[in-house]
């Protein structure tokens, strides 16, 4: 008998209860530890059960679990679910920056986690939240951009201020230095990195259209993709996708069985009810009927795009021309460059 996903879930549900309510009192849950409680929230959390995942985390938090406060954040952060609350993330996520700033880089587990909440913080910043009167300030928002980028090499911390840079906002505009770290993130594997990047390359904006590039790597987008960027990364994958005739798809095809390998990244969690790749959402068509597909690699198409694919350039300097596959500095060695991207 086959089950529909939301039975299987609510039969996981119904499994796991018991498990987290074993030493419930009186309307309240009990845990042996703080220790016990944030591997069961965390538990839970990788399977998409916030509401199991909350009391857990809530109980480790007031234990001063660092790790149940950061995803207690991601919770009240997740606009998909339920429990979307954002003053408290944000206030959540503020702790963390100011418990933690000095947490070093190098040998504390704890400072990546503290880079991601300086952009989370970030965010909320620039967009404010009227609930709590905070208004949006842009200058703040990049200090703490530049703090999460530069002394804990957060990448999605450097995605954010390669685009303020190459639109000119709240920074000096610099486009070849913004297509530029737009690069280095792409070659890393950072799938929103990726796909604007692609998005670029499609319409020939800030840079000369190429349009089997911007096929390819979409296409790697899409397979790079964590489950809360995918929704926007398969929405451009859409658009190139119907945009592109046959003679690009074959173009990209031999390009996407190279640079899946040299860029791709494994996503942390592909999707948040542990359930993998099934869609979770209608089947994407084109505009003419026609299903949106992947880009797959064929013995029949390899043969005659391998002169397709791009040359090796020249390496250049930052900041002097775009090369997309060039090896580059990480972002907080660029103080040796011509040009500083973050203008410090």
């Amino acid at each position: 008998m086959l089950i529909s996903r939301a039975g299987f879930r609510a039969a996981v549900f119904a499994a796991l209860v018991p498990v987290f309510a074993s030493a419930a009192g009186a309307g309240t849950i009990a845990f042996s530890s703080s220790r016990e409680a944030l591997k069961q929230g965390l538990s839970a959390f990788q399977g998409g059960y916030y509401e199991l995942a909350i009391p857990a985390l809530e109980f480790a938090a007031a234990k001063n679990e660092f790790m149940a406060e950061y995803y207690l954040a991601r919770i009240y952060s997740d606009n998909s679910g339920s429990h979307t609350d954002h003053a408290k993330a944000y206030l959540l996520f503020q702790r963390i920056a100011d418990q933690y700033a000095d947490a070093d880089p190098d040998d504390d587990p704890r400072a990546p986690y503290v880079g991601k909440a300086l952009t989370a913080l970030a965010g909320y910043v620039r967009r404010g939240i009227k609930e709590i009167g905070l208004n949006p300030n842009l200058d703040q928002a990049i200090f703490y951009l530049r703090n999460a980028s530069t002394t804990f090499d957060d990448e999605d911390a450097q995605f954010e201020l390669a685009k303020l840079q190459l639109r000119g906002e709240g920074l000096d505009a610099d486009e070849a230095m913004g297509r530029h770290w737009l690069s280095v993130l792409s070659e890393r594997g950072h799938a929103g990195a990726q796909a604007f990047l692609a998005d670029l390359l499609w319409r020939g904006k800030y840079m000369k259209a190429d349009k089997a590039t911007a096929l390819a790597l979409i296409a790697v987008a899409v397979e790079n993709a964590p489950v809360y960027d995918r929704l926007w990364i398969e929405d451009i994958y859409q658009n190139i996708y119907c945009g592109a005739g046959e003679g690009i798809r074959r173009q990209a095809t031999g390009i996407v069985a190279d640079w899946g390998n040299r860029f791709g990244r494994k996503p942390e969690v592909r999707e948040a009810s542990g359930l993998g790749l099934l869609a979770a959402g209608p089947e994407r068509t084109c505009q003419n009927g026609e299903v949106v597909g992947p880009i797959k690699s064929s013995d029949a198409v390899e043969a005659g795009v391998a002169q397709s694919v791009p040359p090796q350039q020249p390496a250049v300097q930052p900041g002097s021309g775009f090369v997309y596959g060039q090896s580059s500095p990480k972002l907080r060695d660029v103080g040796a460059a011509p040009r500083d991207p973050l203008n410090r």
